[in-house]
């Protein structure tokens, strides 16, 4: 098209014929959730649930306040703000693109030290939820108890700058304190990150950060307020030049478009101490066994992402599809999860594990994501010991084979070490990277080094089969190439 049509509120009945626009009247919504972190995954995933909701004429007062505690969410604010808080979401299918523009959020709060705003906005006792998407390592997570770590210097800030925290828990801690004195009561905290009991890791670092400073207001929260788990699915590349001119041929002018595959999931416990939008009624589940639910998930979605993307990314491969039309990444991922990783996999309502393998294997493959091998094997350091390693774990307590997972660390060695087989360096990917590429390159002449990184594998180096194993691969990893290694796994 010629001409873009601004994405604006006071534009969308301007929008080119086939863009689904909101069929409700946005300044008709009050706000009901506050969500931290507003980036790609949650504005098409939990953001398009509640919009499709408000379409149905329902709960009309669970709107979005977005909100970010790093300095560069500034930006995005930015971005957001001016295009009244609108996205354009862009369905990837191969039988065809579609674009819709999602509205269920109506402001952005300002990205402030202290995050006075933030805490301001959550002692409303309009807000019922404050949701969060902040990674799988932005828990504060001490890597080899599982505890709360109190001694990351941001918590420790917190703990010490009760008022003006940095840290989205301190700002939840702060606006609870706020709303218990005011008799506002509590909200629900609601986790929409890939971590398994996401629900209760939330509780462990709001509760913990409590107990710092104010072992009362620790136990209220902990009995008051409610943090259900749940599970989230969609594949939500990040968006790059290919995505603003995509957006363009829909004759939209959207500064930031997000672009998802053709599939959702998301699975809640329904436990809700303040209420909650009726989001089952556009396609979300509440059921009482989402750890099952979760666990198929990030062991086969999550765990597979890792194992074709490092690879991917040694062997200069630059998306998930085209790691899926190589034959050994593709030929590990199906052996790997077949024989190491879905015995260990309960069945659940509509999916057995090697069903749900079928689904992945032809969601990776949908060759109009384009998804980047780097951005799935950022932060192997969480990835690896939250997807891989408690797959490990369920072969060696099940005295089953962990041979194919043992190549999966190795390989993940190996891409710590930096440079591709073309030569070419790997930046910095894993906020450990320093750490990680020094015993990477230790582990090229003794391999065991990598496996004493307790934070990571705990006492798995002592585990004589698996680092037996381990040791081989990589050994072989170093002298004869990705390519090779792989099909040796998959000849043996």
């Amino acid at each position: 098209m010629d001409e873009l049509i601004p994405l604006s509120t006071e534009t969308l009945d301007a929008m080119p014929d086939g863009v689904r626009v909101p069929s409700y009247d946005r300044k008709s919504l009050t706000a009901g959730i506050v969500h931290i972190g507003l980036g790609n995954f949650h504005r098409a995933h939990q953001a398009w649930y509640l919009h499709r909701l408000f379409d149905l004429g329902l709960c009309h007062d669970w709107a979005i306040l977005g909100a970010g505690v790093r300095p560069n969410d500034a930006a995005s604010r930015e971005r957001l703000i001016a295009q009244d808080c609108l996205t354009t979401l862009i369905e990837l299918d191969p039988t065809g693109m579609s674009a819709e523009i999602c509205g269920s959020m109506i402001d952005y709060l300002p990205v402030e030290d202290g995050n006075g705003a933030l805490i301001k906005a959550m002692t409303d006792p309009a807000i019922r939820i404050v949701a969060l998407t902040v990674t799988e390592g932005g828990y504060y997570i001490d890597a080899v108890t599982g505890a709360f770590d109190a001694k990351h210097p941001d918590i420790v800030h917190d703990a010490d700058n009760p008022e003006t925290p940095k840290t989205a828990f301190g700002a939840m801690v702060a606006a609870l304190r706020q709303r218990r004195a005011s008799d506002a009561g509590p909200f629900t905290g609601q986790s929409c990150d890939n971590l398994q009991g996401n629900g209760a890791i939330l509780r462990q670092a709001v509760v913990g950060l409590a107990r710092l400073t104010d072992p009362d207001l620790a136990d209220w929260i902990d009995t008051n307020c409610s943090f259900p788990n749940a599970m989230v699915d969609c594949i939500v590349p990040a968006t790059g030049p290919k995505e603003l001119e995509l957006v363009k041929r829909f004759g939209i002018g959207d500064n930031a478009p997000v672009t998802h595959e053709n599939f959702r999931q998301w699975v809640i416990e329904d436990d809700f101490c303040n209420g909650r939008p009726d989001w089952d009624k556009t396609g979300a589940t509440f059921s009482n066994r989402v750890h099952d639910f979760e666990t198929m998930k990030l062991r086969i979605l999550n765990g597979g992402h890792q194992v074709i993307a490092i690879p991917g990314e040694i062997l200069g491969i630059d998306s998930i599809a085209a790691t899926m039309g190589n034959p050994a990444i593709r030929g590990l991922l199906r052996k790997v999860m077949t024989e190491e990783v879905a015995q260990h996999v309960a069945p659940v309502p509509g999916f057995t594990a090697l069903e749900y393998l079928d689904l992945v294997d032809r969601r990776f493959s949908n060759p109009e994501i384009a998804d980047t091998t780097r951005r799935v094997a950022f932060d192997g350091s969480s990835r690896q010991t939250g997807f891989i390693i408690p797959s490990i774990r369920d072969g060696l307590n099940a005295g089953a084979s962990v041979v194919g997972l043992a190549l999966v660390s190795a390989l993940w060695a190996r891409y710590c070490q930096g440079v591709r087989e073309d030569g070419s360096t790997v930046e910095a990917n894993d906020p450990n990277w320093d750490a990680l590429h020094q015993i990477a390159k230790t582990a090229k002449d003794r391999p065991l080094a990598w496996l004493e990184m307790e934070q990571y594998y705990g006492d798995l180096a002592s585990n004589k089969p698996f680092a037996d194993a381990f040791e081989r691969w990589l050994t072989m990893l170093n002298t004869d190439g990705a390519e090779a290694t792989i099909n040796a796994y998959l000849n043996s």
